[in-house]
């Protein structure tokens, strides 16, 4: 493979994923000459290529066996007839990147053909914004320069955790890549009981939204444990204590765990369903 600076990447599949990186990378510096995006529709292809100024084809073999890097960005319930329709345009034994939640690399790797370097990603959406948090399993046949490359592709939207044990990427689509859906949920609901104590929903929706970016940025720049600045906000039979003592009433902690464990047990299913 070349440098890992410029290498050619074929995305198969242009929907918000694939886009989004492919902002991220160009941002980043990457070459648009060395991007390729495929789609089942020129018309959509072709806004693609005139937002980003890359290479589009209809073509999903041809931009396969032309790249370093190939990037399934398309739905799970399709990554199978997708895979295996690319498996005669891979004896270059380029890098593959898979996208798709609930894919296990054994599963992607029979489709291929077998002996694929695969690096299995679940992104989230914040990526859009570069803003993501991905994490990463590589398969036994993925190098150490191949690892970097993805590590470079995929931080170019977000920071980038490894996992050695494909299992703990149903934690992770636990934690990151559904988590972006429980932070909405709290905005949602901060904005609705600010609007039930009297404010208008224009500034119930604007001190939330700022809130929930500042503790997140406070949170990365700190520090200290998240825990000790809850603990930091909440004076002694203060206003934020009262709120506090209600969460824990509810059992907020055991409610997170409940969710979160319901979320990945959903995705070994899925991977167990999808994978056949």
């Amino acid at each position: 493979m070349p440098s890992s600076a410029s290498p050619k990447i074929a995305f198969i599949g242009a929907g918000n994923m694939a886009k989004a990186i492919i902002g991220g990378l160009l941002a980043e510096g990457f070459k648009r000459i060395n991007l390729t995006a495929t789609g089942p529709r020129q018309e959509s292809l072709d806004k693609v290529a005139g937002e980003f100024g890359i290479n589009v084809t209809t073509d999903n073999a041809a931009a396969a066996a032309a790249a370093d890097v190939v990037v399934l960005a398309v739905k799970p319930q399709m990554l199978k007839e997708v895979a295996q329709g690319l498996a005669g345009s891979l004896a270059h034994k380029p890098l593959v990147i898979s996208l798709a939640a609930g894919i296990t690399t054994r599963s992607i790797e029979n489709w291929l053909g077998g002996d694929q370097a695969i690096v299995r990603c679940m992104p989230n959406t914040p990526s859009q914004v570069r803003a993501g948090a991905s994490g990463l399993f590589a398969n036994a046949h993925v190098s150490g320069s191949q690892k970097s490359t993805a590590n470079t592709i995929l931080g170019a939207v977000g920071i980038v955790q490894w996992v050695e044990d494909e299992n703990l990427i149903n934690p992770v689509t636990a934690v990151s890549g559904s988590g972006p859906a429980y932070f909405f949920l709290v905005m949602e609901a901060m904005i609705n009981a600010g609007v039930e104590l009297g404010l208008s929903r224009d500034a119930a929706t604007e001190l939330t939204l700022q809130t929930a970016l500042g503790a997140a940025i406070l949170a990365k720049q700190s520090a200290e444990d998240v825990s000790e600045l809850r603990r930091k906000v909440t004076s002694p039979k203060g206003t934020t204590e009262q709120a506090i003592l209600s969460f824990e009433q509810d059992d907020i902690h055991a409610m997170f765990n409940r969710a979160m464990t319901a979320c990945s047990n959903r995705a070994q299913e899925l991977s167990e369903l999808l994978g056949k």
